[in-house]
């Protein structure tokens, strides 16, 4: 199934966001941030996120950003507004590098004028990724930081926990992780998560969007998806010494998402 709002798929695309509250940026930014709240510049998350699609496909292409200034995501913490910055020229750059570590320098003098292959300053709240969840994301959640939407006006599932929370709920799973498998690819990635979650504000909140993921499943399916569950089961059977617990709950999360991995190799 595939939505559209004037004829434009949403980006099939998945986002780890962290919100910092104010006291958090430098008092220049603080000074920003409190003018854009004041204006009409703030988007829903959704039409936030096809708009940051715009915006770095531009930028990628020509180094422009088709609006003047810096946007962000915005939530809250009671009364407390809570800043989530887009970052576009950063992550545009990122995102170049990713391709390949050794075209970064080529590619960027060619599509991210005028920085060239020399990163923005900053640091990225956002990471993406396409087509699917990564697993080690679901490791900083659990079943009661879920939010599912779905009615007329669209739909979409997120997990929002408190940022104390996700660094205990990684360093948890390091524990494990490096007691039942040693250093592996997959311990590499959770510490690199958890490092990440340190750059941050302790206050913070972090976020995990389905994104325009959401359109390529039913409804009833986004209801029943329990990845994060699985993950944290997997973890306390490791925790456990319990491996056929938690190859088995590993594999239902893995399953849940290799639809869509197939759909990635078609497109």
């Amino acid at each position: 199934m595939r939505a559209t709002i004037a004829g434009v798929p949403p980006p099939y695309a998945a986002y780890l966001r962290v919100y910092e509250p104010l006291p958090a940026f430098p008092q220049a930014e603080q000074q920003y941030w409190r003018q854009y709240l004041a204006s009409d510049l703030v988007l829903p998350r959704s039409e936030g996120a096809r708009l940051e699609h715009q915006h770095a496909l531009r930028r990628m292409l020509t180094g422009q950003l088709p609006d003047p200034g810096e946007h962000a995501f915005v939530t809250s913490r009671g009364d407390v507004p809570m800043i989530c910055p887009w970052r576009t020229a950063l992550r545009a750059w990122e995102a170049m590098r990713d391709i390949d570590p050794g075209t970064a320098g080529v590619l960027g003098e060619a599509f991210l004028p005028p920085t060239g292959g020399t990163p923005p300053k900053g640091r990225s709240h956002i990471v993406t990724s396409t087509w699917a969840v990564p697993v080690r994301w679901f490791v900083l959640f659990g079943s009661e930081d879920k939010l599912l939407r779905v009615d007329d006006d669209g739909r979409e599932l997120v997990y929002i926990t408190e940022m104390a929370q996700a660094r205990r709920r990684a360093a948890r799973a390091l524990v494990s992780l490096r007691k039942d498998l040693g250093e592996t690819l997959v311990t590499d990635a959770v510490e690199e998560l958890a490092r990440w979650l340190e750059d941050f504000h302790p206050r913070s909140l972090v976020e995990l969007d389905y994104g325009g993921l959401v359109w390529l499943y039913e409804p009833s399916q986004l209801v029943l998806d329990n990845s994060a569950s699985d993950v944290a089961l997997a973890l306390r059977a490791l925790a456990l010494g319990d491996g056929i617990s938690a190859s088995a709950a590993y594999e239902r999360v893995t399953q849940r998402w290799r639809p869509l991995q197939l759909l990635e190799g078609c497109n």
